[in-house]
């Protein structure tokens, strides 16, 4: 307890009595009884030989239970194992090389490290750092291709996390870094640590294709990213029809079945070779397992189909479909829960291009925005 605060009353023997009352406020001062404490208490940590002079080996994680002036900053020395100086400790506690490791030449090295508080009189901590010198890569990362869509409303793309890179390497001890082409950074950015793709706001309509590469420090891989940005019309959302799915989530309809089940549907629903499919958005059904699609059909001239014309089309071309994923219902209207009849309940539908929903997979990632939908009965 770093402190007290106490009321003390003096009351006279007079009649009546009379009193006063005052604080007195007693801080505890705190003594350097506490030496820094390292988690873990000792330290394993493998370097590949040919790393460059400089390459961060292990960060020392230290604390100490006295109040803040008698603990941080540490002080850290390397007592004991580091005659050579192949090492060097900074203020921060982060262990580097000081010179280019050669497996050949000693293959473990064992240091004894030191912590020294800021208190007075200064306490201090020891710990042992092992460092194994492995053998340098020698295999290349792998990286699976990555196809992204992004559906937005017309020119109101916010930006944002739309996939991720899914990389590995054999070498163990590889630890892989991304990047991105300079003059594709005005658009996107790429983590460099997991390899997360960040798309910036304001993308206009068509397809990017991303000079992204993975490298394990001694070799360096492309990787095939193509970003293909849908912008919405507004009349598409009055010609909207739903396709619920039964037991399925979005990753797996967007990594298993997205690209068959869109195959079927053009083929079920399409007049015309020159018609063109617009997948809106997927979101899962509040309270259960259920998934709508919400997709729209434009004409070769320049129109959409009306959502009777397509929920025929889907009617006759259900078992098809079916085929690829199982289909809960078609719904143009959803008016479950409303007393009323079909042809007497409104629907309104609005989307939110601001609330992002992103569905990725290894291969293929699936953005879109939100949609709700309002109905009402005119009965």
């Amino acid at each position: 307890i770093s402190g007290y605060s106490l009321v003390v009353q003096a009351r006279d023997s007079g009649t009546p009595p009379l009193s006063s009352s005052v604080t007195v406020n007693v801080d505890v001062s705190d003594v350097n009884d506490n030496s820094p404490v390292f988690t873990p208490a000792n330290y394993t940590a493998v370097i590949q030989e040919n790393k460059p002079v400089g390459t961060s080996i292990l960060q020392l994680v230290v604390t100490d239970k006295d109040s803040f002036h008698n603990g941080p900053p540490f002080t850290f020395t390397i007592l004991t194992g580091n005659e050579e100086e192949e090492f060097t400790l900074d203020p921060h506690g982060v262990l580097r090389s000081a010179v280019i490791f050669k497996h050949m030449v000693s293959t473990e090295y064992v240091l004894c490290v030191q912590a020294k508080d800021s208190g007075k009189p200064q306490q201090v901590s020891h710990t042992y750092v092992q460092v194994r010198v492995i053998e340098e890569s020698i295999h290349k990362p792998t990286a699976i291709p990555l196809e992204i869509f992004i559906v937005t409303m017309e020119d109101d793309f916010p930006g944002g996390v739309i996939g991720k890179i899914h990389a590995t390497d054999q070498d163990v001890y590889d630890v892989l870094t991304y990047t991105l082409k300079s003059e594709q950074k005005s658009l996107f950015k790429v983590n460099s640590h997991d390899g997360k793709i960040i798309a910036l706001g304001g993308l206009d309509n068509g397809k990017y294709v991303l000079n992204v590469s993975v490298s394990d420090g001694r070799f360096q891989v492309p990787i095939d990213v193509v970003v293909h940005v849908e912008q919405l019309l507004q009349e598409m959302l009055q010609n909207t029809v739903t396709i619920r799915f039964e037991n399925v989530s979005p990753e797996d309809f967007v990594g298993l079945h997205m690209h068959g089940f869109r195959r079927t549907l053009r083929n079920a629903v399409l007049s015309q070779k020159q018609d063109s499919l617009h997948i809106i958005s997927i979101q899962p059904v509040a309270g259960g397992s259920q998934l709508d699609m919400l997709f729209a059909v434009q004409m070769h001239s320049g129109g959409f189909y009306k959502p009777a014309y397509l929920i025929q089309k889907l009617t006759n071309a259900r078992r098809h479909l079916e085929n690829v994923i199982r289909i809960s219902a078609i719904l143009e209207k959803n008016c479950s829960g409303l007393d009323c009849q079909e042809q007497h309940c409104e629907q309104s539908l609005s989307i939110d291009s601001h609330s992002l929903m992103t569905y990725s997979t290894a291969r293929i990632s699936f953005v879109c925005p939100r949609f709700y939908r309002n109905v009402r009965c005119m009965c």
